[in-house]
């Protein structure tokens, strides 16, 4: 997977029609070139998917994703949708813990082991969001609290599975706050998890991409991504706009080369 890494969480926005009418202004803005060194994603609204998937058809360069799956592959589970249903529908990737799904709808760090376990049975890469609240960062618990979300989400699979995922860290008291932290806290908090990544993948977890995400906009963007050990942005708010996102994808600050792993066996590349 080519970095740095563009990845936009819609979110509980934009329906069929919006999401089409983004997506043509999006890909004028940005036109398919294969010596381009990144990579996009889009995570819509699941009802939004498959206009997306469509509207994407023709550029496979840009990856599609889910914002929730449940752990189940199928059942009675009203309102639910399953990882092989969204793989079904295009997704090849899912969102798994982000802050909200955790401190909104009550999300448990066993529900993204199971989540995670879910995505790879039906052939899902999962991206495991991973951060603090304001006073767990206030009581310098951090790095205590992102490492138990990683151990807790990824510890029950194999490496070679492990070696797939992505990783996004976000700092809950920065989303949607206009709040950010700084591209050295970013950095900083990204080299404890590439560390617990190298215990829980061994070398391959020098390859795993992570991700910042945190009220990221076209201001930020380019300090954050030039941070070492900053992969990639998770966006929110500022994907929403065309111009604003085409924007972030297009900046050009690549981060400091490091080694990389090999090719992992399964999942999306994860070597560049």
């Amino acid at each position: 997977m080519k970095r740095p890494i563009f990845a936009a969480n819609w979110k509980m926005n934009h329906g069929p029609s919006d999401a089409r009418a983004f997506l043509n202004t999006f890909l004028h803005y940005y036109p398919r070139n294969r010596e381009r060194e990144r990579t996009v994603m889009f995570f819509p609204p699941a009802l939004t998917l498959t206009a997306v998937v469509e509207a994407l058809r023709e550029r496979p360069d840009i990856l599609v994703g889910v914002q929730n799956i449940y752990h189940e592959d199928k059942g009675a589970f009203t309102g639910e949708n399953s990882a092989p249903i969204a793989r079904d529908a295009g997704a090849r990737l899912v969102l798994v813990g982000h802050s909200e799904r955790r401190h909104v709808f009550g999300e448990t760090d066993e529900d993204t082991a199971k989540k995670c376990a879910a995505a790879f049975r039906a052939g899902l890469t999962p991206m495991l969001c991973v951060g603090e609240q304001l006073d767990e960062r206030e009581r310098g618990q951090t790095e205590a609290v992102v490492l138990r979300q990683l151990r807790a989400g990824l510890g029950g699979l194999e490496a070679e599975r492990v070696a797939n995922v992505l990783v996004a860290y976000e700092p809950v008291w920065a989303i949607g706050t206009g709040k950010t932290a700084t591209p050295e806290d970013a950095s900083a908090v990204h080299k404890v998890i590439r560390a617990a990544l190298r215990e829980l993948a061994g070398e391959r977890g020098i390859a795993i991409p992570i991700l910042y995400g945190g009220s990221v906009n076209r201001g930020n963007a380019v300090p954050l991504l030039a941070a070492p050990e900053v992969d990639g942005v998770l966006v929110g708010g500022a994907s929403l706009d065309a111009d604003a996102w085409s924007s972030i994808v297009r900046s050009e600050a690549p981060s400091a080369p490091r080694p990389r792993a090999l090719t992992p066996h399964g999942g999306l590349d994860q070597s560049r």
